[in-house]
This record gives C-alpha cells, structure tokens and sequence, in this order.
C-alpha cells in the first residue's frame, strides 16, 4: 500500500494543518523545521513551529508538538511526547515513554531514564546521577 506524500488534519482549534511524509520516516507538518540529518522513527509527528535541530534522532512514535525544539544530537526513544514549547538541550538522552511537558527545559547532554514524567515548566538541569526524584514516574505504580 503506497502511503500520501502529503496529509491533512484539523486542529483543535478548526484550523487545516498539512503534514508531509518523510522519505525516512516520520510525518513533519509543512511550518516545522528538521535537519536534513535529523532521523524521525515511524509514526513520529513534528507539529507547525516545532524544530528538530542537526544530527537529532526521534523513536518511532514520538510527538514533538508545536513550538518546541529538540536540540543537535539529541537522542530520544520510541513513544517520546515533547510538549508544546518545551527544550530538549543538544546531547541530551531521553529515554523510551517519557513525557516532557509545556515549556519545560532539558538541559544539554542531561540523562533521562525511561518512563519520566518532567512536569510542564520544569527546568531539569545535570546533577551527579539521574533526574531528581520529583521529576521521575513508574509507570507501573
């Protein structure tokens, strides 16, 4: 089954968002910006004004949404959601099923274990380990 170049969706606010297909992998809406060199894993979504900065890798699934930005060499794994104008620093390593809220900060070449849950504004800075316990979730609790 051939797949369309180009979709379109509804916003939630009723506007008409256009996407278009990577050769790659991943569907990256027309008013975002990825590298050339940025990989994006199947099924990830890049909304308008998000940007994915050279030599990112996104896990299938991902969601970057609008305005956020996903710093160079930034790893993130598979089910990785990036909320709305939230930072993730070059370097950093976010592990699988994390979720980053709205306006959050990722500091470069910090270390998230999987299944972390950052809060909407929280700023996660490098420490001598992990994240602060605050800041990580057990999806199994």
């Amino acid at each position: 089954m051939r797949l369309n170049r180009y979709e379109e969706f509804e916003d939630a606010a009723g506007r008409r968002v256009r996407y278009r297909r990577r050769d790659t992998g991943g569907v990256v809406a027309v008013r975002a910006e990825v590298a050339e060199d940025a990989t994006l894993g199947r099924e990830t979504w890049v909304d308008p004004g998000a940007r994915v900065l050279a030599g990112a890798r996104i896990g299938s699934y991902g969601w970057v949404e609008e305005g956020a930005v996903v710093g160079e060499q930034a790893r993130l794994g598979r089910d990785v959601h990036v909320g709305r104008d939230a930072v993730v620093g070059a370097g950093a390593w976010v592990g699988d099923r994390t979720e980053i809220g709205a306006r959050a900060h990722v500091a470069a070449d910090v270390a998230l274990e999987p299944d972390t849950r950052i809060p909407e504004d929280q700023d996660v800075a490098p420490t001598t380990g992990s994240v602060p316990a605050a800041v990580r979730r057990d999806r199994a609790a």
